[in-house]
């Protein structure tokens, strides 16, 4: 996961208010370890199909391959992690939420900062949500949340 912006969605499924991005938190603290335990895992799967693939070569494919068993299991496993992985954050996104950073636990919510969308910003370590920044700048241009700006704004769309 890489630290660039997205390009806006035509449609943020939900718009967080400050509170409401605070209440998500210990879930995120939760589903956050277990994505990373899952790229890890991945990491390492791909790392030995790629062992596996320089020892054998061209005969990597071969259906009489003598590891084609175990290059069959990585195979299913590479094909299961990774829908596991993209469902989550896809998920994720659907609820207005982006993973910037996996490793760093670098999660942004779609949110309103005096009429604005941005992204309210959140980093593992972090007691709380308490600093916002455009969608098209990044973790470097965050400032802090005052508290006149954390009641929620009218959306005429309906979304938070």
């Amino acid at each position: 996961m890489s630290r660039e912006t997205p390009e806006p969605r035509q449609a943020v499924v939900r718009r967080w208010t400050v509170d409401e991005a605070n209440a998500r938190l210990p879930q995120l603290d939760e589903t956050l370890p277990q994505l990373r335990v899952m790229v890890e895992r991945l990491r390492a799967v791909h790392e030995e199909i790629h062992r596996l693939a320089e020892f054998w070569g061209a005969e990597i494919d071969s259906p009489d391959l003598p590891d084609r068993e175990h290059k069959d299991r990585l195979d299913q496993e590479w094909r299961r992690l990774t829908q596991r992985i993209e469902d989550q954050v896809t998920a994720l996104r659907d609820e207005g939420i982006e993973i910037k950073d996996l490793e760093g636990g670098l999660i942004d919510f779609y949110g309103t900062i005096d009429g604005e969308l941005v992204f309210l910003c959140w980093q593992r370590g972090e007691d709380r949500v308490a600093y916002y920044h455009t969608l098209a700048g990044g973790y470097r241009t965050r400032r802090p949340i005052d508290k006149s700006s954390r009641r929620p704004t009218f959306d005429p769309r309906g979304a938070h």
